[in-house]
């Protein structure tokens, strides 16, 4: 007899085209109902509370006197709750965003009970290759989802192992038609047998065992008060069947009987039964790069920076940073992070953001003067101290500020060694700006902001001190304007249109026409980009550029403003009438000792419906791109070939080849490749008649959550059809990324670490005789220089440093993002008492070997380690 799991359960959208305020509401009333049900009714055994328990903290700021009513049934095992904070995306958000995601929602879980030890994420638009290990990491070995996955992946079964590239292994219960099946079964016979026949054909087919599941539940779905009638009207018109209510473990438990399970590996981006949105990627482009911003500076700057302090004698602030974590995570839901949402519910996003972001920022400050401000040393001049947030010394130029009062100075170590530098730009400063109290007294004497540029060795995972002494010399500006500028590794100009003209002196190679920028009309909605048919793109091609270009001995500057003329909406585009425009200002950087070109970007955006993309020509003709994922690489065809087919097999949305990164994309032949670099958007797609050209987009413009009968999506909406004004982008953006050729191929030039280099960028605090935030002494001394640990390989990628969560050690995370496997060594200049081998959750799992506080680890390719010490 086959047997039907039905699953109570809702699925909660915090926000959606509706406010978290507004579905606030409806949860403290639907909680009282599902804890009515539970605790009254013994036949109600269980009710999954969607996998997250950002759901309970918001409750409990409603309703905190229910604590111990939620605890009794979660400890029952009636409510059932976790693993997740939120559920996250898995496209756009990074490896240690997911990791924390998991982290503390197992933490939140644990203090009402266990946890739901099931990946479970009913609605992410797609899935990635590297989300076995993750769960792995927390022990969880069981997965259910709905999107992403088809046949060519190597089965027709909705059962399966799936397995990532290092060999962790999942079992995935899929959801073939979504996790909402079963939502307000009708009483009414016909209408119940009528749905429900529809749903047993594709179960069935699926299913490899007798049990099914049938979900009972919706977005922001009340609990089916009239369940049991339902379920003896299912008994009446499938007798052949069973019915009764149960919880997912049930269903993996009969699974697991089956020891001829299909065993799959990869992403599931396919759009055939679901749709993915394979261009969701660059909606609201101003919140995806905040998001990348802010991932970056918490796992590359913030919590390097605090285990350094630490390691010294400060606190660690788990409890502000736990606070920083949930903010963006609350952004990291598929819909927030997707940004397919109401421009109120946007507005709430970004201001998520902004306190995010404030509270990164100021926390990084308060360490680095921490830090600063205790150093030992009986010199009395103002200081600068230099941090290096990467496991290797870095020697590269770095760009900062000076306050003081000096009209002149020059930099010393602390062996009294001068350190030269060049002053930029200075600027006179009001004292009330530094510290009210200055002024308060009648000092009116200004300050000077010099900004400078140096070029020194900063040590590993450490820090470096100067102190600015006063000097009758003025400092030398060796700025000089030229028309083409050459560095150790580049010969480059500006053609008339402000595109790049790049030789490279390593490869003895041109890259001509860098920086083209493509436009093409957007009718799509925020799920997707949908083109005009047969529209002929504008490229930047016959646009007069304003350039200016300088260098000095650190580095050259390019200064390039263009303007794009375009048409304002669809309709004149579709007439060609031309009659706005987007203004585009590219400030690029190119180190005179490194292979890297940094582009930063200001857009200003005066048009409706239309997509910008930027274009870098590499001259090499590809079959498959190479980008990052989460603690690894992927590779994917440039050319889909399920769009020879996707109509005639009728697929839910056509496959182009747009896909997400995190850190980088590269295409690269057996001799050499040319990747870019991002710390904001993260959507590419290679293009061009033979696949040679990385198209980075920089912002869609669109004016409506949903459209129906979509070019490439044909059907009903995604969402709802819902005016978006604010997400046709209109005004400005700023964007940052960087390009950089090598020799070798993307994995084996090891990009990954270069991109992570790119995304970490020194970090310097000037310390001065006032503040308007006053600290007392902290009892703490510190160096005047110092390295925390080092690697001794140089083929993984730092994750992070940060303290353990629960204990006093340290935990450090890296990963191998190539195609060999490797050896991810590191000496700790600090005497360890013990040394050991953990998973994601922090957990002891292997003793490691420790020689002279050295220690190193095999990783296997796209394999992340975590070392707890």
């Amino acid at each position: 007899m086959k047997k039907v799991h039905i699953v109570p359960h809702m699925h909660w959208d915090r926000e959606w085209y509706f406010s978290t305020e507004e579905s606030r509401i409806l949860l403290v009333n639907n909680m009282e109902e599902i804890m009515e049900m539970l605790e009254n009714d013994p036949d109600y055994p269980y009710y999954v509370l969607d996998g997250q328990t950002s759901i309970l903290e918001d409750y409990f700021a409603v309703k905190p006197e229910n604590k111990e009513r939620v605890k009794k049934l979660v400890q029952d095992g009636k409510l059932i709750i976790g693993p997740w904070y939120t559920q996250t995306d898995e496209m756009v958000v990074g490896g240690e965003s997911i990791v924390r995601n998991l982290l503390y929602g197992l933490k939140d879980t644990e203090e009402f009970g266990q946890p739901m030890m099931i990946g479970y994420l009913p609605d992410s638009f797609g899935q990635s290759s590297q989300m076995p290990q993750i769960l792995n990491g927390f022990d969880i070995k069981y997965s259910i989802f709905w999107r992403g996955t088809s046949e060519r992946h190597g089965t027709d079964k909705t059962e399966f192992y799936w397995e990532s590239a290092d060999g962790s292994k999942v079992l995935v219960q899929l959801f073939p038609l979504g996790y909402a099946i079963g939502k307000y079964l009708p009483e009414d016979e016909d209408k119940l047998q009528e749905r429900i026949n529809k749903y047993f054909t594709v179960l069935d087919r699926g299913a490899t065992t007798d049990h099914i599941i049938l979900p009972n539940g919706h977005d922001q779905m009340p609990i089916q008060k009239n369940i049991f009638t339902i379920i003896e009207k299912l008994k009446n018109l499938y007798p052949e069947r069973e019915f009764f209510l149960s919880k997912y473990e049930n269903v993996f438990a009969e699974i697991e009987k089956n020891h001829s399970l299909p065993t799959i590996q990869g992403e599931f981006l396919d759009g055939k039964y679901m749709r993915v949105h394979r261009s969701i990627y660059s909606t609201r482009m101003d919140i995806k790069a905040a998001n990348a911003r802010i991932e970056n500076k918490i796992t590359n700057i913030l919590e390097p920076l605090a285990s350094i302090a630490y390691s010294l004698g400060f606190e660690y602030h788990h409890g502000l940073i736990e606070l920083i974590w949930k903010e963006i995570m609350k952004n990291h839901a598929h819909d927030s992070i997707g940004c397919c949402c109401s421009d109120k519910v946007h507005r709430e996003i970004i201001n998520r953001f902004f306190l995010a972001e404030e509270k990164t920022d100021q926390l990084i400050e308060f360490y680095k003067r921490k830090i600063t401000d205790s150093i030992d040393t009986d010199r009395k001049e103002d200081r600068l101290t230099a941090f290096n947030l990467l496991p290797y010394e870095r020697n590269e130029a770095v760009s900062t500020t000076v306050i003081t009062k000096l009209p002149s100075f020059t930099l010393e170590d602390a062996e009294g060694n001068t350190i030269p530098f060049e002053v930029l730009k200075k600027e006179e400063l009001d004292p009330g700006l530094i510290d009210r109290q200055i002024v308060h007294y009648g000092n009116y004497d200004p300050f000077y902001q010099y900004t400078i540029q140096l070029k020194d060795v900063i040590p590993a995972m450490g820090y470096k001190t100067y102190f600015v002494v006063s000097n009758e010399n003025e400092v030398t500006n060796t700025l000089v304007e030229k028309e083409t500028v050459e560095t150790d590794y580049y010969v480059v100009s500006v053609n008339p249109n402000g595109t790049l003209k790049i030789y490279d002196k390593q490869l003895e190679k041109e890259f001509n026409n860098v920086l083209l920028l493509e436009n093409g009309g957007d009718d799509g909605d925020e799920y997707d980009f949908s083109p005009l048919p047969d529209e002929k793109l504008i490229y930047s091609e016959n646009v007069q550029a304003q350039v200016q270009m300088a260098q000095n001995q650190y580095e050259a500057q390019i200064d390039i403003h263009l303007t794009l003329e375009v048409p304002g909406h669809l309709e004149n585009r579709k007439i060609n009438k031309i009659d706005r425009f987007v203004d585009l200002h590219w400030k690029v950087t190119i180190p005179n000792h490194q292979p890297i070109i940094k582009v930063d970007a200001e857009l200003d955006n005066q048009a409706n419906d239309h997509r910008l993309r930027v274009l870098i020509p590499t001259g090499i003709a590809s079959s498959f791109s190479v980008s990052d994922n989460q603690f690894g690489f992927i590779k994917r065809d440039v050319y889909d070939a399920a769009m020879d087919y996707w109509e005639r097999e009728n697929w839910d949305e056509r496959p182009d080849s747009i896909y997400p990164m995190l850190s980088f994309v590269g295409l690269s032949d057996e001799n050499h490749g040319i990747s870019v670099l991002t710390n904001s958007t993260r959507e590419y797609e290679i293009i061009g008649e033979n696949y040679d050209t990385i198209a980075i987009t920089l912002f869609r413009s669109v004016g409506f959550l949903g459209k129906e009968e979509m070019l490439r999506r044909p059907g009903r909406p995604s969402g709802i059809k819902l005016p978006t004004p604010d997400s046709q982008m209109i005004g400005k953006l700023k964007l940052d990324f960087a390009i950089t050729t090598h020799k070798g191929s993307t994995t084996s030039a090891h990009v990954g670490r270069i991109a992570k280099e790119f995304t970490t960028p020194i970090q310097t605090y000037n310390k001065i005789p006032y503040n308007a935030m006053k600290l007392n002494p902290s009892g703490v001394k510190s160096p005047l220089s110092f390295s925390f640990l080092q690697e001794t390989s140089k083929t993984t990628v730092l994750s992070t440093l940060k303290k353990a969560e629960k204990e006093e050690g340290f935990v450090l995370r890296f990963f191998n993002p190539t195609e060999a496997e490797t050896q991810g060594a590191f000496t700790v200049y600090r005497s360890l008492d013990h040394i050991q081998e953990g998973n994601l959750n922090e957990k002891a799992i292997a003793p490691l070997e420790l020689e002279n506080n050295q220690f190193s680890i095999s990783l296997k390719q796209n394999q992340v380690k975590t070392v707890l010490f």
